[in-house]
């Protein structure tokens, strides 16, 4: 969680001074969900009654439709709660106010001391009757370009909220909706780039790393897996199913890169290239044990593919270890964040030869001398490397 800024520190007087701080005090924070927190707080030190708040942001992730940020009276810091894209199917949506918002109404009004059996039938209000409260209000928070994203305030006051009050509410929602569309913005910026060239190439570029040719020199073990005769298989399966398959391979192998430490860089049509900086000490071993769970993983894929009638699917996979460049490579309009050199060029004429030689993952010896003594390896000798004047010694990995 964010921890909670100074709103305790400041006294709050009228609506119209939580307006003000919106506009011109939160430039310094970074995140919505704390500025939605101390926002409540400040308005229930305005002597608007406000028990319970939500925010509710479509966001614009591959995992991710949206998030929920929650306050409730007594909380410093706002629940964040994130939806995955099937959550408009589910019951919890159907009839919900965020549908009726996202459907087109303008306001939704909710009076929850009167009879259930009167108002809207949904779980939500249920729940809020349990909690004791008496109204509800629910507002579209407009973006730029017509995005509509959603917040809601409920009070226990007996009557609920007065006619003031609902227009003090009201009053807040353009400040409200500018200063939630930047960071919004901003934790797009930073999604779109971890989704599409990975964290740390992102907070690199967020970081000003964006003129080409711009870049540095680190010293780390590259992988870069292929999958095996899927030109075979995109010639003759139906798109869709190449396009699942090519899914599941790449969840395969990518989850247990990212959860070992790795960066992916980048995907390169049935292949794709990760490193793992030697900053992190044990980023050899980290590479292997990533190794390992992939082929589990591929193991699992391959036994429900023979359940639906599919050929299982085979890779190659190339490790080595050095010293690569990474950073801005392209034309002057368009760039791509990655790595080169000789190390890359190693990793990648290894993994052509696992075809050549047998064998699923092929160690250089460069790489081998890093892990020696915690994996067993097979010694497979020295073979020559296209590219490169003397040949290699190379081990196999069956972990």
């Amino acid at each position: 969680m964010n921890a909670p800024s100074n709103a305790e520190s400041v006294p709050i007087q009228s609506d119209g001074d939580v307006a003000d701080w919106l506009i011109n005090h939160t430039r310094d924070e970074r995140f919505i969900d704390t500025i939605f927190a101390q926002m409540c707080i400040r308005l229930q030190r305005a002597g608007i009654p406000v028990k319970r708040a939500t925010l509710h942001i479509l966001i614009q992730h591959p995992q991710w439709l949206g998030a929920r940020m929650l306050w409730a009276d007594g909380m410093n810091e706002a629940e964040i709660a994130r939806f995955d894209h099937e959550v408009r199917q589910s019951s919890a949506y159907i009839g919900s106010p965020g549908k009726e918002i996202h459907d087109g109404v303008t306001e939704l009004r909710e009076n929850l001391e009167q009879d259930p059996a009167l108002g809207r039938q949904h779980a939500v209000y249920d729940e809020m009757r349990a909690q004791g409260l008496t109204d509800y209000v629910a507002w579209p928070l407009y973006h730029t370009l017509g995005k509509r994203h959603i917040v809601t305030f409920a009070t226990d006051r007996p009557g609920g909220f007065d006619d003031a009050q609902i227009a003090s509410l009201k009053s807040l929602l353009p400040a409200l909706a500018l200063v939630s569309e930047i960071r919004v913005k901003n934790r797009l910026a930073r999604t779109l780039l971890e989704t599409y060239v990975g964290t740390h190439a992102g907070e690199l570029i967020l970081a000003g790393a964006t003129s080409r040719g711009s870049g540095t020199t680190v010293r780390a073990a590259i992988m870069i897996c292929d999958l095996r005769e899927f030109t075979r298989i995109s010639d003759n399966w139906p798109r869709d199913d190449v396009i699942d398959l090519l899914n599941d391979y790449f969840d395969a192998m990518s989850e247990p890169i990212a959860r070992h430490g790795g960066e992916i860089l980048k995907f390169i049509g049935d292949g794709l290239l990760a490193i793992f900086p030697l900053s992190q000490p044990s980023a050899c071993a980290n590479l292997l044990h990533a190794v390992s769970e992939a082929r589990q993983a591929m193991i699992a894929l391959n036994e429900n593919s023979r359940g639906t009638g599919r050929a299982p699917m085979n890779y190659g996979i190339g490790v080595h270890v050095g010293d690569v460049m990474y950073g801005n490579i392209g034309s002057r309009t368009r760039l791509d964040f990655t790595v080169i050199g000789p190390a890359v060029n190693m990793a990648s004429r290894l993994e052509t030869l696992t075809k050549q030689l047998g064998r699923t993952v092929l160690l250089s010896r460069a790489f081998a001398d890093h892990v020696a003594g915690e994996f067993d390896l097979e010694h497979v000798g020295e073979h020559p490397v296209r590219g490169f004047s003397e040949p290699i010694e190379l081990f196999a990995y069956h972990g």
